[in-house]
This record gives C-alpha cells, sequence and structure tokens, in this order.
C-alpha cells in the first residue's frame, strides 16, 4: 500500500547525517518563534469550548422559539471544527483560528446566524472587533474571543439533529445544501483529507510550517496576488510526503524543492484520484468539461468533493517568480547537504522588504501582450508619521524573458486601472473616502518607512542612465510637481494615463487609496507612464494607490473572491 496516486520515488529513511540536519532544523524553527506557548495553546481549546456553548445555547434558544418539542431542545445541537493552519497543526503564535459551526436544518445562515447569533455575541463582555461579512464568498462573522481571533463561518446541513460525532469528511453532509454550505464545509473538509493522505502526520506538519516560513520569508505566500496560500503549500508538502514516505523534515524541505524544480506545470498535483459525485451535481475541476479550467497555469487540487483547483489564481508571472524561488532553495538545501551553508540561508529574506498580511491583486498582463512581467509582493509597510490608518504594497514590472520588444513599443493599462478601480466603487458599502488615485514617484522618492531598521534607500542598486542629464533633471522636477511633500497625492492623479514603454530602465510603479496606502515596488523594470500628459518616461517610477484601511478590508477580499 502506498499513499497517493503514484508510487513513492523513494523509501529510503534518514542517515545520521539528515537526523543532525534535522535537529538543527527543528531548533532553527523553535528560535524563529514559530510554535505557540503552551499557555496559549491551552487558552485556544477554552475559547473552542466556550464558542461551542455558546452556539449549542444559540441553536436551543431557536429550537423552543420554532415550537419544537422539549425533547426536540434537549437534543438540539450545533458542532465546533477547526480548519486552516490550526486545523492542520500548524499555526503560529497570536494566529486566528479558522472556525466552523455546523447547526441543523432549521437554523440558517441569513437570519439566525447573522443576526441572533450576532446579538448574542454583541451582548457577551469576551467578544470585541465584531464584524459580519455576510456577502463574502465565503460568509463569515470575524471576532476576537477574550483576545483570540476567530473567524467564524455557519453551515446548515440536512439534519435536524447534528451529533456531536459528526463525520464532516462523508459526502452525505453535502446532500441539499446550497453553494455557500458547500463553499463553508470546504476549509474542514479539505483539511481532514489532507492529513488522511500522509504518511507521517508529524513530519508532514515539521515541513509545512518551515515551508510557510519560507515562503514567507521569500514574498511567495499569497493566494490573492498570484502566489499559494496555506491550503496550496500543505497540499503541496502533502505530496512530497507522499512520494518520500519514510522522509523526516529535513530530508522532506530538500525534496519539496528538488521536486517542484522540476515539476513540469501545468501537470498537476493531487493527493487522490479527482472524485465525481454525479448525483449530487456540483461543479469539479475538469478541463475535458470546463474550457476555463484548461487555463490554469499551476493546477493543485484539493482532494475532498467537489475537488477544484486551489490554485486558480496563479499567472504566468507569479509562477515564473515561484519557479525562480524553488530554484533558489534547492540550491541552498543542496549547498546544507554538504555542510557549506546553514539553514539560516535558506531564510534570508527576499529584497522585496517585509511581509504583510492584507493583498492588492491588479492584473496588468491582459493589456501587455504577455510581454509585461508582473511581481506583486504580498507585504505591508505603514508610515508612523502619518495620523491616518494605512498599508502599503508594491508590484515588480520587468519585460518577460526572452520577448523582443520593440523600441519605443509601449503597452497602454490605463483600461485596466479604470476597470478595477470601478469593480470597487461598486462595493456595497462603499463611502466617502474610499476613492483610488494614482501617480507617478520616482525610485529615489520610495518612502524609508519601507526599509527594515536601518536600511534605507542608498542601499538600492545604482541606475545607469540612458538619457540625456538635462532631461533626467526635467523629468524628475516634472515628477515631483505630482507629489506632496508628505508623500501624499494630489487629487489630480484621480484619472491616469499610464503607458508601458521598452525599452527603458528598471522602474517601479505604487498603486494607492486614499487614507490608506498599498505600494507595489518594481525592481529592474523597464516602464515608461505618462501621468495627466505629463511624460514620466525614466528610470525609478511609481504609481500609487490609496484607500482606507479598515472599510476595504473586505472589499478586497470580495473583489478578489469575485
Amino acid at each position: 500500500m502506498f499513499y497517493g496516486v503514484t508510487k513513492p520515488l523513494s523509501l529510503a529513511g534518514p542517515s545520521e547525517a539528515d537526523l543532525l540536519r534535522n535537529k538543527k532544523l527543528n531548533k532553527f524553527l523553535i528560535d524563529a518563534g514559530l510554535y505557540e506557548s503552551k499557555e496559549e495553546a491551552a487558552k485556544r481549546k477554552e475559547v473552542l469550548d466556550r464558542i461551542k456553548q455558546i452556539v449549542v445555547g444559540w441553536v436551543k434558544q431557536l429550537t423552543r422559539a420554532r415550537g419544537y418539542t422539549d425533547h426536540m431542545v434537549e437534543d438540539a445541537n450545533a458542532v465546533i471544527f477547526t480548519f486552516g493552519s490550526y486545523r492542520l497543526g500548524v499555526h503560529g503564535p497570536r494566529a486566528d483560528i479558522d472556525t466552523l459551526c455546523v447547526g441543523p436544518s432549521y437554523v440558517n445562515r441569513d437570519e439566525d446566524f447573522f443576526f441572533v447569533l450576532h446579538d448574542i455575541l454583541t451582548g457577551m463582555e469576551e467578544v470585541t472587533e465584531l464584524q459580519p461579512v455576510p456577502d463574502a464568498h465565503v460568509p463569515v462573522m470575524k471576532f476576537k474571543f477574550d483576545g483570540i481571533s476567530i473567524d467564524l463561518l455557519y453551515a446548515s446541513i440536512s439534519l435536524l439533529v447534528v451529533p456531536d460525532n459528526l463525520d464532516i469528511s462523508d459526502v452525505s453532509v453535502l446532500y441539499d445544501v446550497d453553494e455557500p454550505t458547500v463553499r463553508s464545509l470546504k476549509g474542514c473538509r479539505v483539511a481532514d483529507q489532507i492529513l488522511k493522505h500522509v504518511p507521517d502526520v508529524e513530519h508532514f506538519r515539521t515541513t509545512l510550517r518551515c515551508l510557510k516560513f519560507w515562503a514567507k520569508k521569500r514574498g511567495v505566500y499569497s493566494n490573492v496576488t498570484g502566489f499559494l496560500g496555506g491550503v496550496n503549500w500543505a497540499l503541496l508538502v502533502a505530496r512530497v510526503c507522499q512520494l518520500y514516505p519514510n522522509a523526516i523534515p529535513s530530508m522532506l524541505v530538500s525534496r519539496f524543492f528538488r521536486v517542484y524544480t522540476q515539476w513540469r506545470w501545468p501537470n498537476l498535483v493531487m493527493l487522490c484520484a479527482i472524485d465525481d459525485e454525479e448525483e449530487l451535481g456540483f461543479a469539479i475541476w475538469d478541463p475535458r468539461r470546463n474550457p476555463k479550467d484548461r487555463t490554469h497555469h499551476m493546477p493543485i487540487i484539493t482532494p475532498a468533493y467537489p475537488c477544484m483547483n486551489s490554485s486558480y489564481n496563479v499567472s504566468v508571472s507569479t509562477l515564473r517568480v515561484m519557479t525562480e524561488q524553488f530554484l533558489f532553495g534547492n540550491r541552498i538545501c543542496e549547498a546544507i547537504e554538504i555542510n557549506k551553508a546553514q539553514w539560516t540561508a535558506l531564510f534570508e529574506p527576499y529584497m522585496f522588504f517585509e511581509s504583510y498580511r492584507n493583498y492588492l491583486q491588479i492584473d496588468i498582463e491582459r493589456d501587455t501582450l504577455g510581454k509585461l512581467q508582473c511581481h506583486p509582493y504580498p507585504h505591508e509597510y505603514s508610515d508612523p508619521l502619518k495620523q491616518c490608518s494605512h498599508g502599503a504594497f508594491f508590484m515588480g514590472l520587468q519585460r518577460k524573458p526572452g520577448e523582443v520588444i520593440l523600441e519605443g513599443q509601449q503597452f497602454d493599462i490605463r483600461g485596466t486601472v479604470d476597470e478595477f478601480r470601478h469593480s470597487l466603487n461598486m462595493y456595497l458599502f462603499w463611502r466617502p473616502g474610499m476613492e483610488i488615485y494614482i501617480s507617478h514617484v520616482r525610485r529615489k522618492q520610495i518612502p524609508l518607512y519601507v526599509f527594515p531598521n536601518s536600511h534605507n534607500r542608498n542601499r538600492l542598486p545604482k541606475l545607469v542612465s540612458q538619457y540625456p542629464s538635462e532631461e533626467l533633471s526635467r523629468k524628475r522636477k516634472d515628477s515631483r510637481t505630482n507629489v506632496e511633500q508628505n508623500g501624499c497625492l494630489k487629487r489630480q492623479s484621480l484619472s491616469p494615463q499610464i503607458k508601458i514603454r521598452f525599452p527603458l530602465l528598471p522602474s517601479i510603479i505604487h498603486v494607492r487609496f486614499n487614507t490608506a496606502t498599498w505600494r507595489i515596488w518594481v525592481p529592474k523594470v523597464e516602464v515608461e507612464m505618462a501621468l495627466n500628459s505629463i511624460a514620466a518616461g525614466d528610470l525609478d517610477q511609481k504609481m500609487i494607490v490609496r484607500h482606507d484601511i479598515n472599510g476595504l478590508k473586505d472589499m478586497m477580499k470580495l473583489a478578489c473572491a469575485g
């Protein structure tokens, strides 16, 4: 018997050298602060037990209010499941808990969950920062319970009484439910199947914890911006565990990079055969039937019905960036195995600054005929000197390797920017202060707060200009007229003219919304942008976008989910 859809690549176990490297890896992960304390773990369990009591009381209250018998009220029940990093056992300190409440058929999501339970939670002293998001792709209620962040979903299944030992992996839970309920159940069902399809759960957990940390350090951890999120990394790691069932984490990390530097995408990654429950009728990933599925660049298939591609956001550009990072990881691991490098070298931060939690995705490739490579960097920055709440993100642009670009060739991305702005302005809860602004600044004007510690922009490599000094001086002067002294952009940049022209020098674009900055950095960019009739063709350019971070967090999620 073997795990997965193919036989293992190797059944070899660890050598003495592997065991020593594994010991050093475990120490590194502990020293890096990736594990929570026993006290925090105990507190999380207490919080989950308390939430279980609350939802059971809520269901009993509704059962009584709807005229059911005393016996039914006594049997009325709701079950709490977890998913995501907490369920997989790879969460770190202060991480939130992805939680699912499963209730009976007569307790619905729209009124009972988002109104009745919401009111119950509102009146509780332990609950803070309560935020319902009923219109999200997966409806959720966010809050903190005694300081622990909770994302609570709800699924009403076709049972009058929900047993405490409910098997959520059983396909019967999907009978007679709607699409939002299927999506709500999906996270738990996928997490359970991942744990069932790996040879050694503890080795899987350590390896996944390590690779998630690596991905964040290297700027490729973000599903929204076209890279990979938690479930994607979990599936990739689980597949490597299947291919090397007797390997320990130090070996699995090395094999991970070895496997995925050689993987021929779009060959799919899957842990088990795709299950097609035709009688249920839910759509599954199937490029034979669904033309859209044929366009996916990096298919990583979820193991629970309905099986879907969890990495549909990956683009040609982001796949190329991840492939480069896999090559980097493979080189370092090869050096570690011959004692020419230590584990710390694997986790050296990428030059794109530091990590963030909020995401902004901008599609530029469509208007550049595939000749412009976009590299969104999923890290957030903020200016400590500003009064308003804001975050900043950067995206790198460069000519696609191997593409022949004609002298003076331009790509106009105004349509894409306007379309994205329009989609945000259509947000149901839009309010003044969420307007989008776009403007241009130069590389030398990158704000200092994006550089860690004492680092500053002087560390950036110097660029050799192809322009006469007088023209560069004029362009810099013109550019400064668009940027206020405090780094905020003038309203005149509301309707930008953005053109991309080759061949030029490395540049930067920077997108920003009002009262909150989301920036996108561009290393080695060959870009020219015209902003409000100002010829800004030069090196070191940026385009900036700002928005109200409190109101737009969910707006971003809804826009990207749509």
